[in-house]
């Protein structure tokens, strides 16, 4: 495919390139919207292909409406998991309370979504691969704007010159990193460390989840239809394990610990950790920023304002921020105008899905005796309560209108 950067002055006549590093969610939804809009775009991702499989996410709110505009709400729907329901169980496994698992996720029946992770990457990656350029295998080494555009110096040593680059590559961004400086400026630690990987379905579990609590632990199994089964191991951990999250041997070690004398299933789930091949260990935190751009650079979705596991809402973000960001993009010719008019936007959306960290949305996982039988008796509530209703923050941001073809 032609490439879309540049190694001269960027003309006002050309196309202009913007590169896009990281090829998960955020990175092919602003490919799609940006080139719909008229941009010679190029995606880097360091990963070697297309990245498959991970656990399962939600499409909620707002986001509904930005893959309905993309033209694959049909095959997400497809793709949707219909999960039965969540059984919560107390330290010996006995049962707590076995309620729909909407209700559980604050998710709306017949109208919210949840898909694998790998699904909803390969949907967005089939609708731009043929009109975007793919840089797989390769990274930004450095970035300049000294001159009229960003030159870009790649891993591999190619150098291009591209008008915007914008960062779509994870809470871990190096894009941020090289931008704004270390993480540890943006990030909001919450106070909990989870792992994930899958295992074989030993135990007969279909389309269901079974969460395992004591005060500061959880241990849950979720059955993806009848065979897949993905494993959540999450603990309350006052400090962030820095070392741990550089040495995956590390985070196996400081997990068996934690689980140490676990009742249930949870031994079995620590040994198959160990021989887990896909697993992906972090802490549960957010980023917060004052600004989401410098000059020609940008980030967005999780890079920008990662809200955490904890609130279901990251991938959510991630499809609403492309699309915000294109719009402003595609309307404001300025780049400097397009991220001020990003900014203002979606910053308001954005507060509010993070803030529901802070109204309950860690309530699944008590960190004290009492809390914990607080929750307890929550679920138990939950059994004989309605469908839930949508929460406000889902829906907060009305799109405007997809900003015409040029």
């Amino acid at each position: 495919m032609t490439p879309t950067g540049r190694s001269t002055d960027v003309s006002t006549t050309a196309k202009r390139g913007v590169l896009i590093s990281g090829a998960s969610i955020s990175g092919p939804a602003l490919a799609y919207w940006l080139q719909r809009s008229g941009y010679a775009v190029t995606v880097v991702e360091k990963a070697g292909a297309l990245r498959d499989g991970g656990y399962p996410i939600d499409i909620r709110g707002t986001a509904i409406e930005v893959v309905r505009r993309m033209g694959i709400l049909p095959r997400l729907r497809d793709a949707h998991i219909d999960s039965r329901r969540c059984t919560f169980l107390d330290a010996d496994g006995s049962e707590v309370a076995s309620v729909g698992a909407h209700a559980v996720a604050g998710s709306v029946e017949g109208q919210d979504l949840e898909v694998r992770r790998g699904d909803l990457a390969a949907i967005l990656y089939g609708k731009v691969r043929d009109d975007v350029e793919f840089l797989f295998n390769d990274s930004i080494d450095t970035l300049d704007q000294s001159g009229r555009g960003v030159d870009v110096t790649f891993h591999s040593g190619r150098r291009r010159t591209f008008d915007l680059v914008v960062g779509a590559d994870g809470m871990h961004s190096p894009t941020r990193e090289s931008l704004f400086g270390p993480e540890e400026r943006f990030h909001r630690y919450l106070g909990y460390c989870f792992a994930i990987f899958t295992m074989p379905n030993t135990f007969g579990l279909s389309g269901e989840v079974m969460m395992w609590n004591t005060p500061g632990k959880a241990a849950a199994l979720y059955a993806v239809g009848d065979e897949e089964l993905h494993a959540f191991l999450t603990f309350h951990q006052p400090e962030p394990p820095y070392d741990a999250l550089r040495n995956p041997d590390a985070q196996r070690d400081l997990v068996a610990t934690v689980f140490a004398g676990a009742g249930w299933e949870v031994p079995g789930m620590v040994n198959a950790m160990r021989d887990a091949d896909d697993l992906f260990f972090d802490t549960a935190g957010q980023i917060r920023m004052p600004h989401w751009s410098s000059g020609r650079v940008g980030l967005v979705g999780d890079a920008a304002y990662a809200p955490s596991f904890l609130t279901g809402q990251g991938s959510s973000l991630a499809l609403v921020g492309a699309y915000m960001l294109a719009n402003a993009l595609a309307t404001n010719r300025d780049h400097t105008a397009a991220f001020a008019a990003y900014e203002r936007d979606v910053r308001e959306f954005v507060a509010m899905n993070q803030a529901l960290v802070d109204n309950g949305a860690a309530t699944l996982f008590p960190t004290t005796a009492r809390a914990l039988e607080q929750r307890n008796t929550m679920l138990r509530g939950l059994v004989t309560m309605p469908p839930a209703t949508p929460r406000p923050a889902h829906s907060a941001l009305t799109l405007p209108d997809v900003a015409p073809m040029r």
